[in-house]
């Protein structure tokens, strides 16, 4: 297969790539605008025009239109798009999806899809609902597969596509991840979580896209399908997800809604159009509601913020910051606020692909004690050398002669020494005034210290408002203190 997947950069699990498909790059996280042909509100140039390097277009539709089946067996699909870069084809799985059955084999819509030239082919995999049984899941899952290797024998040199099912069962996700690598795909979507999405349900997102992840080589790029609205992308990149297909900015527009970075708003709503895009920047709020053309603006305006996204979630993987800006777009919502502490109960795992040092850590609330660079310096910290008598100093002075060892303290990290003052994370984070929180984190980051040197005496050394707390999460702690 002509798939190839190279990481550039990485923060958390998100990764900015180059995926190399036949002789086309597309850079990741990237968005592949869905693309319906016979409802075309931007067309395919406009959309390479505004930095689109890859979209998705249903072959399903292509196959059963009177109007584009013929020209595309005959020209191909990128001339009767008019798109140079890359194109994805889905299989009818969608249609499959919604209406439960298509008029097509998987034999028949692998042969059609690499015949009109797509770059991309998805086999027909079997979306199976979120609310389905477990049965019903790993039955699904089963032919599925079957499909795959199908698809494999068939047609061992197209750009196939692995798709990865089994319902809302880490378990189901994890086997089919697993499965799929082992066949030797570099693409894989993960499939059948638009309901997911549509109904808030972000934290079952995050379980089954991380067991999906569990199960798939981290060289592979990661295709989530139907993540349509930009508020979710950058805790869907945090989990390890490439790409997104989105027909949003279309659907959206035909209702008339507006979408920004943390929701969207009817534009009835709207008293001014609070983005820098073309739209945005030529008329009020008041001339877009009156226009003739409402649906094909609101279509690039949607489109222009979606894309920006992207290209602001790349930005923040290479300055190291995707943690920050996860948790500022996922306070957009409670369900994302949900999804985002869900994924912060595997921090563990994610550390394992995170960056060890990074241009800085902002404090942003008590999410932030649970995040990778946390846990990882808490592993780090009983590699400091102490000596037999070790004070924690919560304001940076000694003035205790009997400690031979003299540690700072700067929550959420915990105790450290002064030669790790400058280095990543205690020299390169912001944190407000202290508060209990962090102060708790902090005090683990002690325990582990004293789990580890169990022959030393320790002390802590703080002002009195900090004393019953230290207390409570070391008890018996020595404590010397100050009024305040």
């Amino acid at each position: 297969m002509a798939i190839s997947f190279e990481v550039v950069h990485k923060d958390i699990a998100g990764r900015v790539g180059k995926l190399r498909v036949n002789d086309r790059t597309v850079r990741t996280p990237a968005l592949l605008p869905v693309v319906n042909p016979h409802l075309p509100l931007i067309t395919p140039r406009e959309m390479q025009e505004m930095g689109v390097e890859a979209l998705i277009t249903n072959a399903y539709i292509f196959r059963r239109s009177t109007e584009f089946c013929d020209r595309a067996l005959a020209e191909g699909l990128h001339s009767v798009l008019d798109f140079d870069g890359v194109i994805m084809t889905d299989s009818g799985s969608f249609q499959l999806s919604v209406y439960g059955k298509v008029e097509v084999s998987n034999r028949e819509t692998l042969e059609f899809q690499r015949t009109i030239g797509s770059d991309i082919i998805v086999p027909l995999d079997i979306p199976t609902p979120p609310d389905a049984g477990r049965e019903r899941a790993a039955h699904e899952l089963v032919t599925t597969m079957d499909r795959i290797r199908e698809a494999q024998r068939l047609f061992p040199d197209a750009n196939l596509a692995g798709p990865v099912q089994g319902g809302i069962f880490p378990d189901l996700r994890e086997e089919a991840g697993r499965a799929i690598q082992d066949l030797g795909f570099s693409f894989c979507p993960i499939g059948a979580v638009v309901p997911l999405m549509e109904n808030y349900r972000y934290q079952e997102l995050v379980e089954v896209v991380l067991a999906a992840k569990r199960g798939l080589s981290p060289a592979t790029a990661v295709h989530l399908f139907g993540a349509g609205h930009p508020s979710m992308f950058a805790l869907a990149v945090a989990m390890g997800c490439d790409l997104f297909d989105s027909a949003a900015y279309a659907l959206f527009a035909r209702e008339g809604r507006y979408i920004t970075p943390h929701g969207s708003f009817r534009v009835d709503e709207l008293a001014e159009l609070p983005c820098p895009c073309q739209v945005c920047r030529s008329m009020t709020a008041e001339e877009l509601r009156r226009s003739e053309d409402q649906e094909r603006l609101l279509a690039l305006h949607n489109l222009y913020v979606t894309l920006a996204e992207i290209a602001r979630i790349r930005q923040a993987i290479q300055d190291g910051t995707l943690w920050e800006l996860v948790d500022e777009r996922c306070r957009s919502h409670p369900r994302l606020l949900a999804g985002y502490r869900d994924l912060l109960d595997h921090a563990a795992d994610l550390a394992r692909y995170d960056n060890v040092s990074k241009r800085r850590f902002f404090y942003c609330g008590t999410e932030s004690c649970r995040r990778t660079e946390v846990l990882r310096y808490h592993e780090v910290i009983p590699r400091i050398p102490i000596g037999e008598g070790v004070l924690v100093s919560f304001d940076g002075r000694g003035g205790v002669p009997e400690f031979d060892t003299v540690l700072n303290f700067k929550p959420p990290f915990g105790p450290y020494p002064t030669e790790l003052a400058e280095t990543f994370p205690i020299g390169q984070s912001e944190v407000p005034e202290w508060d209990d929180d962090m102060v708790r984190s902090g005090c683990a980051g002690i325990r582990a210290l004293m789990e580890a040197h169990p022959e030393s005496r320790f002390a802590v050394r703080c002002d009195e408002v900090w004393v019953p707390l230290v207390l409570e999460e070391i008890p018996g702690m020595e404590v010397y203190h100050e009024r305040v």
